[in-house]
């Protein structure tokens, strides 16, 4: 059992003023792993007043020597980072090899690019008469989830640090573990005082405080979209920056020249990484209405071939979801497609076998694939965040274009053609912050996030470099 009573505020370990506590789960078992603090406004206002006074200094060093911390926090995460993987895979439920890979080694290639890109970037240019600026934005609040909670820090906080920003994080109060080690590793490097604060607590209290503070001049939000449009409500009384990653319902178009077995390996791949719970899952799968008989069978065959376990079976291809609730969430979509008339291909709401006695508490789901489905079904509009696959049917491209297209996110899409030309003409079509042509993997060098109600902004790249900065004008004689 871990107890953390304390918060990372100006350098030092605070401890907590209330004694209220927040507990975090062991999603392999349901025991319990952890307590956390519950903080509080005032800790905020002293985190933010702390980074607040620490943005002078850090902002005026010179970049390289930024750069330099975040290179000392990269070796000592490397140095810590089986022992990172293991925490996290009994926050996340992540089986171990892959949270080994993804979980720790996803960041660590993050604070990478992040130091390439600060050491190339130019802060000034000229531009005809002007002389065009670029300076850190100043006080940055980082608010971030618990489905890959160090990734989706590091992609704040690094490119954040590595401009002159100081920042204060809230990790999700599900999976925060992660968080205080980050906090060790600058504390241990040596960072200085206030550059980096940490307040643990849930939105409502920590999170609120942190949006609507007047010292704070930019807010980095990755969460559900219902969270989205209440920061930036929150926001819009003090007009400062707010950068939005939220929900997703990404379709994987199928085109008819392509492979069906390679489409829907990719398609199985995409939707049940981290057990359905990945922002950009290719959560639909859109095929020829010719093959439909043929796409069904080969999506129920690779649902039940993937091997649900304890995230520290060897042998387990996904681990459970990360806590009861989402259990629940996940459990409450498959009813309701079931209810809706759609058709259950595999999986659904009966326990997984063949689960240890002491895991039966986990909070596991079957992989499941639903088929005849409506563009009006929940199942197909909703973000289910769980190891859920849709089967939908197109008869042209044209319908494919509009079934694709039609959600109110905007986050990821695929496409999968035997013509990688034919692919990206009909990629170009689609309303998406990115899109993944037949097996193309994720780049952490390129831009990432969403359209519509997938949110606003940029991380990773030059893009999400530029997220902090501001830009002035000097217009020379």
């Amino acid at each position: 059992m871990i107890t953390r009573t304390a918060h990372y505020i100006d350098g030092q370990w605070r401890e907590a003023e209330s004694t209220q506590t927040l507990p975090v789960s062991n999603a392999g078992d349901g025991g319990p792993l952890a307590t956390v603090p519950a903080g509080t406004a005032a800790e905020v206002d002293a985190a933010v007043g702390a980074a607040r006074r620490a943005f002078p200094a850090w902002a005026a060093l010179d970049v390289a020597e930024r750069v330099g911390f975040l290179k000392l926090a990269a070796e000592e995460m490397q140095r810590r980072q089986n022992e990172i993987a293991l925490l996290m895979t009994q926050e996340v439920g992540m089986p171990y090899a892959t949270s080994n890979v993804v979980q720790v080694g996803l960041p660590l290639m993050n604070l990478a690019a992040v130091q390439q890109i600060a050491l190339d970037y130019s802060f000034e240019e000229k531009v005809y008469n002007s002389l065009v600026i670029r300076k850190p934005i100043g006080v940055v609040a980082s608010i971030t989830p618990w489905n890959y909670p160090l990734h989706q820090i590091l992609c704040k906080v690094a490119p954040a640090l590595a401009v002159g920003c100081t920042v204060v994080a809230k990790p999700s109060e599900v999976a925060p573990l992660n968080a205080f080690v980050l906090a060790e590793i600058f504390e241990t490097i040596g960072l200085p005082a206030g550059v980096f604060n940490l307040v643990c607590g849930d939105g409502p209290t920590v999170g609120e405080a942190m949006v609507a503070h007047p010292d704070v001049d930019m807010v980095s939000f990755t969460g559900s979209t219902a969270a989205g449009k209440r920061i930036g409500e929150v926001a819009a009384a003090t007009v400062k920056r707010v950068a939005l990653e939220l929900g997703g319902k990404s379709p994987l178009v199928v085109l008819d020249d392509a492979d069906p077995v390679a489409a829907v390996t990719a398609s199985a791949n995409a939707c049940y990484l981290n057990s359905g719970q990945t922002c950009i899952a290719l959560t639909r799968l859109i095929v020829p209405a010719s093959r439909k008989a043929e796409y069904e069978a080969i999506a129920t065959a690779a649902a039940e071939g993937v091997k649900v376990g304890h995230p520290l079976d060897p042998t387990a291809v996904i681990g459970p979801v990360i806590s009861e609730t989402q259990l629940n969430r996940v459990r409450d979509y498959i009813a309701v497609g079931i209810d809706e008339g759609a058709t259950l291909l595999a999986g659904g709401l009966d326990p997984v076998e063949g689960l240890a006695e002491e895991h039966a508490g986990g909070y596991y789901v079957r992989p499941t694939v639903f088929t005849d489905t409506t563009p009006d079904m929940r199942i197909v509009k909703e973000e289910i965040f769980g190891p859920v696959l849709v089967i939908q049917t197109y008869e042209t491209e044209d319908e494919a274009v509009a079934l694709a297209n039609d959600t109110v996110y905007g986050l990821n899409a695929g496409v999968y053609s035997a013509d990688v030309d034919r692919a990206v003409a009909f990629a170009r079509r689609l309303d998406s912050g990115q899109v993944q042509i037949n097996d193309g993997a994720f780049n952490i060098h390129a831009p990432f996030g969403g359209v519509k109600q997938s949110g606003n902004g940029r991380e990773l790249g030059d893009a999400g470099f530029e997220d902090f900065l501001d830009t002035t004008s000097l217009q020379l004689p």
